[in-house]
């Protein structure tokens, strides 16, 4: 509020204005805005429906878009959301390559494979990409808390779990 300054003239008070910013209304509105981006963004990634594996694993940096390389449950090829048959992966990824910007780095590409089909198949796939010189392929996996993380390497080793026992039999 506006004070009365002191010792006006001829007895009237005047008042100075107020000089403070309030940032609640803006900060109130920032607030809503994060959440209704933190609920509709997950719901943005589209593509095709596979059940990936989990890994502790940390999530990579990207700079631009990777393309996505899926393998449903029935063991169909899927480049992006289109389907493509085996024969025509390769060629499809040379004439995205090749339309790519002079100068930019080469373009990450993503195998994702359900966790229920042979791991064989998962490997056909990146085999097929990696033969055709593609050197920036990696596997895609589900972290523990839901968000899909890179696998660019091998995974760590599991840690050792002791023998179950035979319910009834002693410790020993």
């Amino acid at each position: 509020m506006a004070a009365p300054l002191a010792g006006g003239r001829n007895g009237r008070s005047r008042y100075r204005p107020m000089a403070e910013i309030n940032v609640t209304p803006m900060v109130d509105v920032m607030l809503v805005l994060l959440i209704i981006f933190m609920v509709a963004a997950p719901l943005m990634t589209v593509g095709v429906p596979v059940d990936l594996p989990r890994t502790a694993a940390a999530p990579l940096n990207q700079e631009t878009e990777p393309l996505t390389i899926t393998v449903n449950p029935e063991g169909r090829v899927f480049l992006q959301e289109t389907e493509v048959p085996m024969e025509e992966l390769v060629p499809r990824l040379q004439a995205i390559m090749r339309n790519q910007p002079q100068g930019a780095p080469e373009r990450r590409i993503f195998v994702r494979g359900d966790r229920t089909i042979a791991y064989g198949r998962i490997m056909e796939v990146m085999g097929t990409i990696a033969g055709a010189g593609f050197t920036r392929v990696a596997l895609l996996a589900e972290q523990p808390g839901g968000q899909p993380a890179s696998r660019p390497g091998p995974a760590p080793a599991a840690p050792a779990r002791a023998p179950a026992r035979p319910a009834g039999q002693p410790r020993g």
